[in-house]
């Protein structure tokens, strides 16, 4: 009956909130759950907007997190297509942008990030896009269907992982596509040159074109549709349409608006500690916009991926029912590239580590890469080898020093290193 009485907000529409508000019902809060999202669609999943999704392999719907019965279904009260726009910690209210005030006794942030925008001349050009969001994915799936038949021209600022997963899909149109880095690798601040030249011949195979060691510096069209860019060292590339692929902001302004403690750490955020509460013992953060003031890596870290939103969610709601949470999982995060499907377990960015060690066949790309800083694996990558990524983030939990020529060795099982009694080989 104390419950009955509660009342449970949840800022955020995507897939952390809606996991928090499941898993509230799935460990029997009976309180009021009030959901709230500031896109008209029910909550989603962000990985096919640049994957299944936009390659066109996937429906729409298979996108949502929850059919939208659902959420009548299990009591969650939506309020779709709206945003916050004060949040008052004293009254432990919100206020919402057609006027509604809504009261909480616990509230959690999973507002997540937004696209980082070029700061350059013509990106109000109508054929610049941006992906984050489902009608973002929407717009670029039709643009990227006209490029194929029409042999056009996408130009990508950036190439982390949304970057090549959209190129790969562009070029499975038919699309012509060019992309422009700043950094002398694809993924170079997660994955290192080491790595990152990899994915560089994969792409090049497809018939992607890299500009490395360049910045756009101009968007040129007329008739507000684009015609071409201009890199900073003096290049233009054809364009029809240009991706800005730049990275994600955390989207921390209702927080700090109401004087909740941020980040200061990489990527900035909404400081949390373990039981991902925020300076307010009240309010809680989950998701994209969540950083974790401690970690195994000695820093504090936000991250952005699926998995992160996926378990954070229901950690968090566990947490705002009392339960005791030590949100410490590894990040993880996947990737599907043409033929090539990968996932990343840790963290482990440039100078930070100091070699890398690989089993398997890199020629062949099916093997493991692994992270290390004094013997010990920070990270690992598992490219067209499967059913690893237990066994690398266990190797990353121990903190174990392992032989490096064990790890490279695909005789000597991965559970048998980091713990002293690895089997000899038969």
């Amino acid at each position: 009956m104390v419950d009955a009485h509660r009342t449970f907000v949840i800022v955020g529409g995507g897939l952390a909130g809606s996991k928090a508000a499941e898993a509230l019902r799935a460990e029997g809060f009976t309180g009021r759950v009030i959901l709230i999202g500031d896109e008209r669609d029910h909550p989603y999943e962000r990985p096919p907007l640049s994957k299944g999704y936009l390659a066109g392999s996937d429906e729409r719907e298979s996108v949502f997190v929850h059919e939208p019965a659902w959420y009548a279904g299990a009591d969650i009260e939506l309020h779709l297509g709206q945003t916050v726009v004060r949040l008052d910690r004293s009254a432990k209210s919100l206020e919402l942008g057609d006027g509604t005030r809504l009261n909480y006794d616990k509230l959690l942030l999973a507002t997540g990030a937004e696209p980082r925008r070029l700061d350059t001349p013509g990106t109000s050009l109508a054929s610049v896009h941006h992906l984050r969001r489902l009608a973002h994915a929407d717009r670029l799936r039709g643009r990227l269907t006209a490029l194929g038949q029409e042999n056009g021209h996408l130009v990508i600022a950036g190439a982390g992982w949304i970057g090549l997963e959209v190129a790969a899909a562009a070029r499975e149109y038919g699309a012509e596509v060019t992309v422009v880095e700043p950094e002398p690798t694809p993924l170079h601040s997660v994955l290192g040159p080491e790595m990152g030249m990899l994915f560089a011949d994969l792409h090049q195979e497809h018939g992607v074109r890299f500009h490395f060691g360049a910045r756009l510096s101009e968007i040129v069209g007329t008739d507000g549709m684009v015609q071409a860019v201009r890199t900073d060292d003096g290049d233009e590339h054809p364009a029809h349409d240009v991706l800005a692929a730049i990275g994600a902001a955390p989207r921390t302004s209702l927080a700090e608006a109401a004087g909740l403690e941020l980040a200061e750490g990489r990527g900035g955020g909404v400081a949390v500690d373990s039981a991902l509460r925020t300076s307010d013992p009240d309010i809680y953060a989950a998701g994209d916009v969540a950083s974790l003031r401690e970690t195994p890596w000695g820093t504090s870290l936000r991250v952005e991926h699926w998995a992160n939103a996926l378990n954070s969610g229901p950690a968090a709601a566990r947490s705002m029912l009392g339960r005791d949470v030590v949100y410490d999982r590894v990040p993880y995060f996947f990737s599907d590239q043409y033929d090539v499907g990968m996932e990343y377990s840790g963290y482990a960015p440039p100078g930070t580590y100091d070699q890398v060690v690989c089993r398997g066949d890199v020629a062949k790309r099916e093997f493991i890469a692994f992270w290390l800083r004094d013997n010990r694996v920070l990270a690992g990558l598992n490219v067209n080898v499967w059913d690893v990524t237990g066994a690398v983030q266990d190797l990353i939990r121990s903190r174990a020093p392992v032989d490096p020529d064990a790890l490279a060795d695909a005789a000597v099982p991965l559970s048998d290193l980091g713990r002293g009694d690895r089997k000899e080989k038969g």
